[in-house]
């Protein structure tokens, strides 16, 4: 079994799914493919959104009131953004499965809140990767400074990582 990990920004597209399947078309071995896509923290989503809020005055006194709320009001926010985020994520990831799946891959996947590349690591040691594909957008600025996912995988492993950008961008499904 020759064992890719993929880590993913978000859903894969048809054709990015066909192009990573075409990566290892001559390949003997069967390909399985594990999948991570990361989920956003909604700690940092809720207080950012409940600063912003608060720093407009387009809102007045309903953004004080909003940025005044209790602990628990903000905890409370807090779980049902990160419920939301992670339907979302999971629901990602099982139509990412679903596209491996109807090019006859094996594929299997998770959804992290730890750090990408830290899930990613975690990942190839847990399977045995051979390789890994990091699929994202353009980021030109982190690829620049070499701190994007591909260049942090690339200091910690000693297998291939390639980088795909999309091809295309996803529109959720709902």
């Amino acid at each position: 079994m020759y064992n890719v990990v993929l880590l993913v920004e978000q859903e894969l597209s048809e054709p990015d799914t066909q192009r990573v399947v075409d990566l290892y078309e001559g390949l003997t071995e069967q390909v399985r493919y594990h999948l991570t896509i990361p989920c956003e923290d909604a700690a940092a989503q809720v207080e950012s959104s409940l600063a912003s809020l608060a720093g407009t005055k387009l809102y007045g006194m309903a953004a004080e009131r909003y940025a005044a709320g209790s602990a628990q009001e903000l905890a409370a926010a807090q779980r049902q953004t990160q419920q939301s985020i992670d339907s979302q994520a999971r629901g990602s990831l099982d139509r990412s499965i679903e596209r491996l799946e109807a090019l006859r891959c094996q594929a299997s996947g998770e959804i992290t809140h730890d750090r990408p590349t830290d899930a990613l690591i975690e990942q190839v040691k847990r399977v045995s990767a051979q390789e890994v594909i990091v699929l994202t957008r353009p980021h030109v600025i982190a690829e620049f400074f070499h701190v994007d996912w591909s260049a942090q995988a690339r200091r910690h492993l000693g297998i291939p990582v390639i980088h795909l950008l999309e091809q295309q961008q996803n529109t959720p499904t709902k």
